[in-house]
C-alpha cells in the first residue's frame, strides 16, 4: 500500500479483517465500497491517496459532476452506484459506474438491457431486495425476485448478487442471514450489505461487499 495513511480507513480495514477472521474467510473476499455522496472531491482525494479504489454514489448527476476530473486523476477508481436509479437515467448510469446495486424492478431491467446494447459495455448488476418488506423501501419483494432474475437471464445481463438494506432500529443479523440464503439459493456469488453500523455482522453473515460512508467521511453535511 502506497501513500498517505488515512486513520479512518484504517480503522475501517482493521475491522474487516477481524471479522473476516472470526468467520473464516480472507479479508480480500469482502470489497470495501465507500460512499462518497454528498462528499466533495477534497474528501475523496485522501482515501484514493490512502489506497482506497471502490467507491459508491447514490446519485446519477451528483456522480458525473463530481467524478469527471477525479477519474481523471485517477482512473484506477471504480465507481458503483447504491442508490435508487430512475429508468431515465439508465443510460447515463450505464455510461458513468462499473457496478449498479439497485436494479430492482422489470422497468429498469428493460432500460439497463437497452443502454448496455447500446453503449456496448456489461455492468454487473446487484438485485436490490426489500428484505424487510418495507412499503417505503426500494428494492423488489422477496417473492417477485425469481422472475425478475429470469428476466435478466433472458435479456443476458450481468446480474452478479443480490443487495439489501435492513429496517433501521432493529437487528440486521437475521435480514443478512435472509439475503445470503436467498443469493446462495439463486446460485449468485455477491452479497452486497452491511453499512457503517453492521458492516462487521454482515461480513461475518456472507458479505462480499459492504457500503461504508460515515464511518470513513464522517457524518453528511
Amino acid at each position: 500500500m502506497t501513500g498517505p495513511e488515512h486513520p479512518h480507513l484504517n480503522d475501517i480495514r482493521a475491522r474487516i479483517d477481524q471479522a473476516a477472521r472470526i468467520a473464516r474467510r480472507k479479508a480480500e473476499t469482502v470489497t470495501l465500497v465507500a460512499v462518497s455522496k454528498t462528499h466533495p472531491a477534497e474528501a475523496i482525494r485522501p482515501l484514493i491517496a490512502a489506497g482506497q479504489t471502490v467507491f459508491g454514489e447514490n446519485r446519477v448527476q451528483e456522480a458525473q459532476a463530481k467524478w469527471a476530473p477525479l477519474r481523471e486523476e485517477h482512473p484506477e477508481v471504480a465507481l458503483h452506484l447504491v442508490g435508487q436509479l430512475q429508468s431515465n437515467k439508465a443510460e447515463d448510469a450505464v455510461a458513468l459506474f462499473d457496478c449498479i446495486h439497485s436494479l430492482d424492478r422489470p422497468s429498469l431491467l428493460t432500460a439497463l438491457a437497452r443502454a448496455m446494447d447500446k453503449t456496448g459495455r456489461r455492468v454487473p448488476l446487484f438485485v436490490q431486495v426489500n428484505i424487510g418488506a418495507e412499503e417505503q423501501k426500494g428494492g423488489c419483494a422477496i417473492a417477485d425476485m425469481p422472475a425478475l432474475l429470469d428476466e435478466a437471464r433472458k435479456a443476458d445481463l450481468p446480474v452478479i448478487g443480490l443487495m439489501c438494506v435492513p429496517p433501521a432500529g432493529i437487528e440486521a443479523a437475521p435480514f443478512f442471514a435472509l439475503l445470503d440464503k436467498l443469493a446462495g439459493d439463486h446460485g449468485l456469488a455477491g452479497r452486497s450489505m452491511g453499512m457503517s453500523e453492521d458492516f462487521e455482522t454482515a461480513i461475518q453473515l456472507g458479505a462480499t461487499h459492504v457500503r461504508v460512508g460515515s464511518a470513513l467521511f464522517g457524518a453528511r453535511a
